[in-house]
């Protein structure tokens, strides 16, 4: 019992310690970057906004969001909490600017987090589609994997084709380099993920899981998520030479042997400092490997971010 006690109180020192180095660093180094001033007037079609015969895919910062379709999982003020990372339905995160999603599924097409689940995939793509069809140039990655510890869907990769097949982007290295224009109409770029399955094949309608890459630790300090995000995406190449996507993470997670195991006040400690982490990649000389940026709870002001980033690089400004 004073051993677990005495363990609580040195997570909470160290907890409160990082927070401080997060809040003097924000101080110190400010979140100042080349196009951070810059705001789209129109989120839901920012990319529009920047010109579709400008934007190239390797050259976009991508807001994404982290276990998109948690907004209704699980039950409200009972298991909920400790599972939601997103309040917002698909729909609405794609019209606040949202162009990553990270869509995690079990055996029978339900989205999970987990063991906690929700509506069917089927809600998922009716709301892609949805705002597919009240946008003309913007383009979408829709990352969909079997959650850990479940099965793949039966036919799921042939449920993905039929439901999304006038949509997809073909998996080819050539596409990093192409324009947006150069892509339309085709808008999506799905890469899904089996645990068990086969991986897509090159050339096929789906991308496979060497497309989309990250270095997710699992904790729920904020520094230390941080400098690991830090030090991961230094070890990257530019995203000019790269042939596939790489995603950071603005998030931190509960953990089961803290007190506090809800998903937003544990994500908090971290998310205020988006802009921190590019002004800070700037200056450490690895703004140019920066491209998926995911977060909780996603708000204009992240995306803002990346697109102002996005901005400054199409007008050779970063």
């Amino acid at each position: 019992m004073g051993s677990q006690a005495s363990k609580q109180l040195a997570r909470r020192k160290a907890l409160s310690t990082q927070k401080k180095t997060l809040c003097e660093l924000n101080q110190t180094c400010g979140d100042v970057f080349p196009g951070s001033d810059y705001h789209p007037p129109d989120r839901k079609n920012w990319m529009s906004g920047l010109g579709p015969e400008k934007v190239h895919i390797n050259k976009i910062v991508w807001p994404g969001t982290h276990d998109s379709a948690t907004n209704k999982i699980g039950i409200p003020l009972v298991s909920r909490p400790f599972a939601q990372c997103q309040s917002l339905s698909i729909y609405h995160q794609l019209v606040r600017g949202t162009r990553v999603l990270d869509i995690r599924v079990q055996e029978d097409r339900r989205v999970c987090h987990g063991i906690l689940v929700t509506y069917s995939i089927d809600s998922v793509i009716k709301d892609i589609k949805k705002f597919l069809a009240e946008t003309q140039s913007e383009i979408i990655i829709l990352e969909i994997r079997t959650e850990f510890g479940h099965q793949d869907p039966p036919e799921f990769e042939k449920y993905l084709e039929d439901q999304l097949g006038e949509f997809l982007i073909h998996q080819d290295d050539r596409v990093f380099g192409k324009t947006i224009a150069e892509l339309l109409p085709k808008r999506i770029i799905c890469v899904w993920k089996p645990r068990k399955s086969p991986q897509p094949k090159a050339g096929g309608p789906l991308w496979n899981a060497g497309h989309l890459k990250d270095n997710w630790i699992d904790t729920d300090l904020p520094s230390t998520k941080f400098d690991s995000n830090i030090k991961h995406l230094s070890e990257q190449a530019p995203v000019t030479s790269r042939k596939f996507f790489y995603r950071v993470e603005n998030t931190v997670t509960p953990q089961a042997d803290n007190p506090v195991l809800c998903v937003k006040p544990v994500t908090r400690r971290i998310h205020g400092y988006a802009r921190l982490f590019i002004a800070k990649c700037v200056s450490q000389g690895c703004a140019d490997r920066l491209q998926i940026f995911s977060t909780d709870f996603i708000d204009e002001d992240f995306v803002d971010a990346c697109v102002g980033l996005t901005y400054a690089r199409i007008e050779g400004k970063a």
